[in-house]
């Protein structure tokens, strides 16, 4: 869980994640490699611990190209989300605290389009308002493939623990080290918060 700024956290801070509205702030889409170099530089400077590359972002977007989120406002990127969707041993290893979050091995991720048994928040990291693109990022994870994954985050700074919790997501217990929850209620395919194929992050990562 990346660093974000205060100011930020309070603008969810009174909305669990599924209570938040998408919004067209701010221009949210599926991230394309003509992006990763920026999110890459964004990652490293405000994510603790992160050495993130253009080309090891790309590896992740070529496995699955739903995994990493862009945010931008008038052409200029704000920020972005990258998860990891896990299968059901990918999940359970996540639990036990007996996957490498860093460099996940391939038998712990669903294939591309496949349903989704957990998403973990692999990284988040944005300018000032970026935030508020969160609901539309959660919009897009009511698709059918990933309405019955919960999500898991851990926190790697203050900052980053105060938003999840404004959030609403808790601390579960577990073998890895302060993991952090956020269960949700799945939504039927095809309901009207459901967004359509084309266009698909207008509406996300703010």
């Amino acid at each position: 869980m990346p660093k974000l700024l205060r100011e930020s956290r309070d603008l969810v801070a009174r909305h669990a994640l599924s209570g938040l509205s998408p919004t067209g702030a701010v221009d949210v889409r599926l991230a394309t490699p003509r992006h990763l170099d920026r999110l890459a530089d964004i990652a490293n400077r405000e994510i603790p611990g992160v050495n993130a590359t253009a080309r090891g972002l790309a590896q992740f977007l070529r496995n699955d190209p739903e995994t990493i989120f862009v945010f931008q406002r008038q052409g200029r990127v704000l920020g972005g989300a990258a998860f990891l969707y896990l299968n059901e041993r990918g999940h359970d290893a996540l639990i036990l605290d007996d996957i490498d979050l860093k460099n996940p091995a391939a038998e712990f991720l669903a294939t591309a389009g496949s349903p989704v048994s957990a998403i973990y928040t692999w990284a988040l990291a944005g300018h000032g308002r970026a935030v508020i693109g969160l609901g539309n990022v959660a919009a897009y994870h009511r698709r059918e493939r990933f309405a019955g994954a919960d999500y898991y985050a851990q926190p790697a700074t203050p900052a980053g623990r105060d938003l999840l919790r404004a959030l609403g997501f808790r601390p579960t217990p577990s073998f890895q080290p302060d993991l952090w929850t956020y269960p949700r209620v799945a939504l039927a395919p095809g309901s009207a918060s459901e967004p359509s194929a084309s266009g698909v992050l207008h509406h996300v990562h703010a």
